[in-house]
This record gives structure tokens, C-alpha cells and sequence, in this order.
């Protein structure tokens, strides 16, 4: 594999997740399902191994829920990753709902309180 293979993120709707393609090979995803409030609940990202330390996890963070965002979807974040990247990032008209209070508070912005 080369290291100018074009990154691609893809929805995959069969097995609840985005997908992060190198090429043609998958390097990474995150996994998510849909609660009883139709919430999406991202539970797991991983990225091979193969593939560590190239920032792909961001990419698809980033790609992903961003993609949420458009639809409208309401995320859970309930893997460790996504929760660091939410509380790092700002995803543009991504609703999400903290499970745990103070994760809303820690991810809310000076001077914006937790919905």
C-alpha cells in the first residue's frame, strides 16, 4: 500500500458503521446503533494496526460524524475515542447527548452550558 492512497469514509449500513478506506482496503471504523429513542449510540472505532499514528482515526471521526450531522441524526457517544474527539472538535450541526452529565458539562465551551 502506498502512502498517497486516497482516505475515503463510507456509511455501511448492513453492518452499523462507517468505514475508512485507503484505497481499497479498510483501514478503520466506527460502529454505531441505534438506541430506543433512535439515537445513534457510537460504541467502538478502531483503526488496524497497520494503519496507527497517520491521524486515520480523526479523518474518521470527522468524515463520519459529520455525515450524522446531515441527517439529522443524534449521536450518543459512548466510545472513548469519539467522546475525546467531541470534546476536542466542534462537528457543525451535530446534536449529540451525553450519557453522563459531566462529560456535557466538560464538553461544553466557556460561556455555553450543557443542553
Amino acid at each position: 500500500m502506498t502512502e498517497t492512497a486516497e482516505s475515503t469514509v463510507t456509511r455501511n449500513e448492513d453492518k452499523s458503521r462507517y468505514e475508512l478506506h485507503l484505497g481499497d482496503v479498510l483501514a478503520g471504523f466506527t460502529e454505531f446503533h441505534p438506541d430506543s429513542k433512535n439515537r445513534l449510540v457510537f460504541d467502538k472505532t478502531e483503526i488496524d494496526h497497520a494503519f496507527a499514528g497517520r491521524g486515520l482515526g480523526k479523518t474518521l471521526a470527522s468524515e463520519a460524524l459529520a455525515d450524522v450531522a446531515r441527517r439529522g441524526d443524534v449521536v450518543v457517544p459512548v466510545c472513548s475515542f469519539i467522546v475525546k474527539y467531541l470534546k476536542e472538535n466542534e462537528v457543525a450541526g451535530l446534536v449529540v447527548d451525553w450519557r453522563d452529565d459531566n462529560a456535557a458539562q466538560d464538553a461544553a465551551t466557556p460561556g455555553e452550558s450543557p443542553a
